[in-house]
């Protein structure tokens, strides 16, 4: 249940979704599967398991869980199918189909051929602090955070959400960092980044395992190049590589948060509970800090 990315919402003080009601107001939107000629099927799913509830709460964190499940038909099986079918019909009636008869053929196999594909299945977790109005979706794009941003948005009518935007943009704060040589307050440089021109082309150089406080490094500042990428430690307890969105990569906490975590609990459902709780206590500090080393928070 770790994070592993974090695509970061600010909940307005419009917020007042108590457990219970987030609870009720999800349950018009609960997961239902495919269809026999759904291609996609999504839904509120209880986080810890079929039998719990559907929101998950503990100190006033909330955890809530979208349940996606998705047939999978390549295009490849679907062309075939239809280059049998087509040469069947112009068999049949002795001239070569046209484009709207192909296209016809190509939309039929397709239901056909739904209920016998295979079904791919995944959940995505979304933390709920309304103690300090975050709303973070464990996705690593932004086009799986707007999934669920427009699945809450049914569910809730108008979200009360907005992306937050920082004083000092995190492209210019990461840059100076690396021309330093070191990044403020309780935040340490890591080996990897990625730097990228202003052309129209952005070229860019990548940095894997190496290290970052070195002339070369500074010379492809001083060149123009500015980091869109760049991975940092928290107070030595949790890592990630942050992006010029904003966005949080690659998580990983010390295993002695998560050691902590297992001493607290005597079975599953007290590990689960103790994970969250532990986990959500870290990153509520991680992201006050983040906003101050980043100016804080913009119009």
């Amino acid at each position: 249940m770790w994070f592993r990315n974090l695509q970061i919402f600010r909940l307005t003080p419009d917020w007042a979704y108590s457990t219970d009601a987030l609870a009720e107001a999800l349950h018009k939107g609960l997961f239902q599967g495919c269809g026999a000629t759904d291609r996609v099927a999504r839904g509120w799913v209880p986080p810890r398991g079929e039998e719990g509830a559907l929101v998950f709460s503990i100190e006033r964190q909330q955890l809530i869980a979208l349940g996606v499940e998705q047939k999978l038909l390549p295009a490849s099986v679907v062309r075939q199918y239809a280059q049998a079918k087509l040469a069947e019909i112009e068999a049949a009636q002795g001239y070569k189909p046209g484009r709207k008869q192909a296209r016809e053929v190509v939309e039929q196999l397709e239901i056909e051929l739904l209920p016998r594909a295979f079904v791919k299945r995944g959940l995505t977790y979304v933390w709920i602090d309304p103690v300090n109005r975050w709303l973070l979706v464990d996705a690593s794009s932004s086009t799986r955070a707007d999934e669920v941003m427009e699945q809450l948005n049914l569910s809730l009518g108008e979200l009360p959400v907005t992306l937050v935007k920082t004083q000092l943009a995190p492209a210019t704060a990461m840059t100076q960092w690396l021309a330093a040589g070191h990044a403020p307050g309780s935040f340490s440089i890591d080996r990897d980044c990625e730097l990228c021109a202003a052309a129209e082309e952005r070229a860019a150089v990548r940095y894997v395992r190496h290290n970052l406080d070195s002339e070369e490094v500074r010379s492809h500042i001083a060149g123009g190049k500015s980091a869109t990428r760049l991975a940092l430690t928290w107070n030595d307890r949790v890592s990630f590589v942050l992006t010029e969105q904003l966005q949080i990569k690659k998580l990983a906490f010390l295993d002695m948060l998560k050691e902590d975590a297992e001493r607290q609990s005597e079975n599953a459902d007290d590990l689960f509970a103790a994970d969250f709780a532990l986990m959500s206590g870290e990153l509520a500090q991680l992201l006050g800090h983040l906003l101050e080393v980043l100016g804080g928070e913009g119009e």
